[in-house]
């Protein structure tokens, strides 16, 4: 841990999950001189920064990690900390290197209908989207050797194709995983967005290290204060371009510090209403297929391959997002795992769009101070009777779907607390004009602040069921370009030389 070792660069990114390393990879590969920081206040847990801790085989080694994520406050799910919003119980927060791509479940649909961005031409959307596929290794059948899956997904199609279009049926959920040489899976973590930038001197990925504010010049963003949590030193380093990317909460609270206070700042905070079933594999189908293995993980804690994982897409008319999947790939336990046959069980998990309003928000409190020393989050969040509608429906859905799998774990599903979804979105949403509702424009820059870019699931402003990482790594791969030709060439500009920090040699 430790403060950046020069005063200069080209580019400061704030927050180095998904959407925060897209930009430092997309930076990387296009400009062969840009100087790179990437700060995040949260610490490294393993060599090659940002692996996903379930690649990590020792399964002690393996809690370590989650524990050191959490940051200070009560511990929620693994890896994260509760922030203790009584509007939304469940929220909870990710502080370490890689944030959440550390602990994901690497589901990456691709959002559909009214989930996409209608101010983005399509063609352009595609081409992110595939971009944005292409840095976390996104395989759309990686599971289809699992001796169960064919079945699963059968039993859904049958229940849900009827009348949808060929490209929004049952099919299976693409995934950021790789599939081993045995069969077995890892999973992609933001070391994989990063590739050769997470080893090259020219990026500097500094841990331990918290943002206080972005530095303003004239309506420039021309740097950011830093501060070494180790120590408390505190530094400003200058930069020609700043992105910061501290999730859907942290985003707008930095930008409130710095004095950057647009009217739909922490407006329009988007979660996803989650609900839950579970059931097991009739017997017949369980004794089809005796090549099961009876066990849930590899030796190394890789995940062995049962049910996989399938998608119900969103459509204007079906307006939740269903993953079926089986049980240690899920990251809500929805049984024992120890009183059942590996595979046989499968947890369902429908999330719904939300009815997104301007009164759901995150305000900040400019007297009190959170554990980190800025300003303290309040939030305001609730469920507008649209929603309510929304949830009976997928609650229905998700108990047909239970059905036709197999035989229900439980008489009914259960509407988790709000939050539990973990895809806040909204709080810095883009528009199409800087109309007083939106933070950016479509390429994800802060109206009126030159230099200054948003990123993460924050900056979408649709109302998604579907998981959003794909989504927001596909904003920052078209911020990425704006961004690039805001940099310009090294010729044009000249990339600054790295200056030595101060009180270094």
């Amino acid at each position: 841990m430790s403060l950046p070792s020069a005063t200069s660069y080209d580019l400061v990114v704030v927050g180095s999950g998904p959407a925060g390393s897209t930009y430092v990879r997309e930076v990387y590969d296009h400009h062969p001189t840009a100087r790179i920081l990437l700060l995040d206040a949260g610490p490294r847990l393993t060599d090659v920064p940002g692996t996903h801790v379930k690649n990590i085989p020792d399964p002690e080694e393996r809690a370590l990690a989650q524990h050191a994520s959490e940051g200070p406050g009560p511990a929620g799910r693994p890896g994260t900390r509760l922030l203790g919003a009584p509007d939304l119980p469940a929220a909870a927060l990710s502080t370490n290197i890689g944030g959440m791509g550390a602990h994901w479940t690497g589901a990456c649909p691709r959002p559909g209908d009214g989930e996409r961005i209608g101010f983005i031409p399509g063609t352009e959307l595609d081409a992110h989207l595939a971009r944005a596929e292409q840095l976390l290794r996104v395989d759309a059948h990686a599971f289809d050797h699992a001796p169960f899956a064919d079945e699963v997904r059968a039993r859904l199609s049958a229940l849900f194709d009827p009348g949808r279009p060929g490209h929004r049926r049952v099919a299976p959920m693409p995934l950021a995983v790789t599939r081993r040489p045995d069969g077995a899976h890892i999973w992609s973590g933001t070391d994989v967005v990063l590739g050769p930038a997470a080893r090259d001197p020219r990026v500097e990925i500094t841990d331990r290290c918290l943002c206080l504010r972005v530095v303003l010049d004239a309506g420039t963003a021309v740097g950011v204060t830093v501060r070494n949590l180790a120590d408390g030193e505190e530094r400003t380093v200058s930069a020609r371009a700043v992105v910061v990317a501290a999730d859907a909460l942290r985003t707008p609270q930095l930008l409130h510090a710095s004095g950057i206070r647009p009217p739909a700042l922490g407006r329009y905070l988007n979660d996803q209403p989650q609900i839950v079933h579970a059931a097991r594999l009739p017997d017949h189908v369980v004794t089809t297929h005796r090549a099961v293995t009876d066990r849930a993980r590899d030796e190394d804690g890789a995940i062995v391959p049962q049910s996989g994982v399938s998608w119900v897409p969103y459509t204007d008319a079906h307006p939740f997002h269903g993953q079926v999947m089986q049980l240690d790939a899920s990251p809500v336990p929805l049984a024992d795992e120890t009183t059942v046959k590996p595979g046989t069980v499968v947890g369902l998990g429908w999330f719904c769009a939300k009815d997104i309003t301007a009164e759901d928000r995150v305000e900040f409190d400019d007297t009190t101070t959170d554990a980190y020393g800025l300003p303290a989050m309040r939030i305001h969040y609730r469920y507008t009777p649209r929603d309510l509608t929304t949830i009976e429906q997928a609650k229905k859905a998700v108990t047909e779907a239970g059905t036709a799998v197999g035989i229900p774990l439980d008489a009914s599903p259960v509407l988790l607390p709000a939050g539990s979804s973990l895809h806040y979105q909204g709080t810095t949403r883009m528009g199409p004009a800087d109309d007083g509702t939106s933070v950016c424009d479509s390429h994800s820059r802060v109206w009126n602040i030159r230099g200054l870019w948003v990123a993460g699931n924050n900056v979408i402003p649709t109302a998604t069921a579907c998981n959003p990482t794909l989504t927001s790594l596909a904003l920052a791969v078209r911020g990425a370009s704006s961004l690039l030709h805001h940099l310009g060439s090294a010729a044009e500009h000249g990339a600054p030389a790295p200056q030595p920090a101060l009180g270094t040699a």
